[in-house]
């Protein structure tokens, strides 16, 4: 079992790299902080510490804002106004215990027990509160003739009936006014004793039959509370908001927010809690950069995503209180992220962005979900532009536009139209802008950082470059080569989905070093018609020349300001090879113990991206053809996999990151573009002339 070396482990925080790593992202965290906190400090004011004004602050315009607590307080008393809705319940119990009791009294008269146990069941039975009334009804109930007593019990299951009818509450049974609603619903022809009698019976049975219903009740209370105007409280333009050493109530700092001043505090622990948010923030965004794009991870790409985060935090602390928060840049992020990264990540990031910033700052959530939707139109608007085309950022600006205005018009349904046209007007021209601002900064970026966008690589595949066009002149064979191979590079990218541009360009400058020295290249020995000089050459000084145009090409690249990226093609694209031309001739002239591979091979590196590996067989495949007499599928599909396979097994493709699926197809794809380039012609008619021609000199022989 392999031991665990925890001193190994942890040597990478000793490193160099790690340690300024480690720095450039705290000292980030830290500007990105002070950024944001500046905001609460910088740019406050007004507050003092014990909650008063420091200043004397007059409204520079009309200002009317709404008395929260004055507003909240009435619509409280309004709700409280409400009465409660009440509605029926089931009373078949109630008439059932009247029943249950009118029987009990029957069967009491009824009984042959003595007239004392009698009357002892009839006060068990009775729950009179009165004793003097309890009496009488016992009384009453035993001595009572029969035709008087079912006279009773009839008028008493009326008079439940109407007082069902009219509803009881539990307000009424706190109120002890059961009673009063009894002897209201008994027929007037009734004598005082019969009411009596009748008012105690019922009294036995009655609970409430109408219960609070209370969904209806919330809702007539919300109702109403809805239907209270707010309390507003307006400041003419010069009026006094407040003063000197005046207590900042909550109305007085909506009003100083309108006017322009900040009114927001934060301690201590508040920064750190910032601080926090940010590095949390910051580990977020790099871990997802590490899972799902390592490419990216990188010194330059992360320069532009930090500059472009501290711009957009910068803007949201400057902007004042009274313009809407609709005016910050984040489509204006994602679109310019979208270029220099990939939609996908650029949403990830500004969304993180958009967040630290909405929490640290305080924004309304509603403005942060509506920036969500407008950042998703803009991003998926980016996975549609031609890159050919710069205009498509100002259609992505457009559609972002549109979306933003739709957005805030579906959700801001409770604001006055002039605050609903002012936010709707700002998110208009900050989507339009945003595609503005991107188009312009884009080559700003790229110049600064270095780093090449798919616009960048579009602009290099102009054939008008100077160093293409210099190319095309000092080189004419090279530069029909370099079309030639990229064409193939394109496809094949395209096919294995790498990027098909990027290919496409690298391809087209990748030989550009052969201009310091072109007549020493075949490809344009053709064009001059000069023989070969390399037939007054040693094996080996021909070798240097021939190797050479790998560097020659870094030093214009780097004279006529090309990007990296495409240096990379010129580096990589023989890789460390072996100019086996040279070294066999070596071999013949000088005896193989002679002559050592090492001093034939190309100087590398070998190539570590699929799109320059593409070139290395594209280049290699494009020359080998030209040299074929038959073109048939078979021949080349044999000469293709044998250059593939040479290079693999030269170990050329070890550090790219091609699959062996991705060499299947990339040999398919060649086989296929080859193919119709040396499609076969049919043969055409003899032009008139001709044809004239030949028949003038058979009537001359004739003749």
């Amino acid at each position: 079992m392999k031991k665990f070396d925890i001193k190994k482990k942890l040597s990478w925080l000793k490193s160099p790299k790690f340690i300024i790593n480690s720095s450039l992202i705290l000292l980030f965290a830290i500007l990105f902080t002070a950024i944001l906190v500046s905001k609460y400090f910088f740019f406050q004011t007004i507050l003092g510490t014990d909650n008063t004004s420091k200043v004397l602050v007059t409204a520079p315009k009309d200002i009317e804002v709404v008395d929260v607590f004055k507003t909240e307080k009435r619509k409280r008393e309004v709700a409280q106004k409400v009465n409660a809705i009440y509605s029926p319940a089931d009373d078949i119990y109630i008439k059932n215990n009247l029943n249950e009791i009118i029987e009990e009294v029957k069967t009491i008269r009824s009984s042959n027990d003595d007239e004392k146990i009698k009357q002892r069941n009839m006060d068990v039975l009775l729950d009179i509160s009165d004793p003097y009334s309890k009496t009488s009804v016992v009384y009453y109930f035993l001595n009572a003739s029969d035709e008087t007593l079912n006279k009773i019990f009839t008028l008493s299951e009326n008079t439940l009936d109407s007082v069902l009818k009219e509803g009881i509450t539990e307000k009424d049974f706190e109120e002890n006014s059961l009673s009063k609603i009894v002897r209201r619903n008994l027929e007037t022809t009734i004598t005082n004793s019969q009411a009596k009698i009748i008012t105690a019976l019922l009294e036995q049975v009655i609970v409430p039959n109408m219960i609070v219903d209370e969904e209806a009740t919330a809702l007539a209370r919300k109702n109403a509370r809805d239907m209270v105007t707010p309390i507003k409280v307006k400041f003419e333009k010069g009026d006094v908001i407040v003063n000197v050493g005046e207590p900042i109530t909550q109305v007085k700092k909506e009003a100083l927010s309108k006017a322009g001043y900040n009114i927001l505090r934060i301690n201590y622990l508040g920064i750190i809690g910032i601080l926090c948010l940010v590095c949390i923030g910051i580990f977020s965004v790099y871990y997802y950069l590490k899972i799902f794009e390592p490419k990216y991870i990188n010194r330059r790409h992360l320069s532009i995503v930090a500059t472009l985060s501290l711009f957009v935090s910068l803007l949201a602390v400057l902007v004042p209180a009274t313009w809407s928060v609709f005016v910050l840049p984040f489509p204006f992020l994602a679109i310019t992220l979208s270029v220099f990264l990939n939609p996908r990540t650029s949403f990830f990031i500004t969304v993180t962005l958009l967040t630290i910033i909405t929490l640290s700052l305080q924004f309304s959530a509603l403005a942060m979900s509506i920036f969500i939707l407008s950042v998703i139109v803009s991003t998926i608007g980016m996975t549609t532009i031609k890159y050919s085309r710069r205009f498509d950022l100002i259609k992505v600006g457009l559609y972002t536009s549109g979306a933003m205005a739709l957005i805030i018009l579906c959700v801001y349904y409770d604001l006055g139209l002039v605050r609903l046209g002012q936010d709707i007007g700002t998110g208009i021209l900050n989507g339009f802008f945003s595609g503005v601002f991107a188009l312009g900064m884009i080559p700003i970026l790229e110049n600064t950082f270095k780093v090449i966008t798919t616009f960048g690589l579009a602009e290099l595949g102009d054939y008008n470059q100077p160093l293409l066009k210099k190319l095309h002149e000092a080189a004419p064979g090279t530069f029909e080569h370099s079309l030639r191979v990229s064409n193939l590079a394109e496809s094949a990218a395209e096919a294995i989905g790498a990027d098909p541009i990027l290919a496409r360009v690298g391809s087209l400058y990748h030989d550009v070093g052969k201009i310091v020295r072109p007549l020493f290249f075949v490809e344009n020995q053709t064009y001059s018609g000069i023989e070969n000089p390399h037939e007054k050459l040693t094996p080996r000084s021909s070798k240097m020349v021939i190797t050479s145009h790998t560097k020659d090409g870094i030093a214009l690249a780097k004279e006529y300001n090309i990007p990296e990226v495409i240096q990379d093609f010129m580096l990589q694209h023989h890789g460390d090879s072996l100019a086996s031309y040279f070294y066999n001739q070596a071999v013949a002239q000088e005896g193989a113990e002679n002559v050592k591979e090492e001093q034939f091979r190309y100087t590398g590196p070998r190539p570590a991206s699929k799109e320059t590996a593409i070139l290395m067989i594209a280049d290699a495949v494009e020359s080998a053809s030209r040299t074929l007499k038959d073109h048939s599928q078979e021949e080349l599909e044999a000469l293709i996999n044998k250059i593939i396979q040479d290079r693999l097994n030269d170990n050329q493709l070890s550090d790219s990151p091609l699959t062996l699926k991705d060499i299947k197809i990339i040999s398919a794809t060649l086989s296929r573009v080859l193919r119709s380039v040396f499609h076969k012609r049919i043969k055409y008619q003899e032009s008139i002339e001709e044809i004239r021609n030949k028949e003038q000199q058979a009537q001359e022989k004739n003749d």
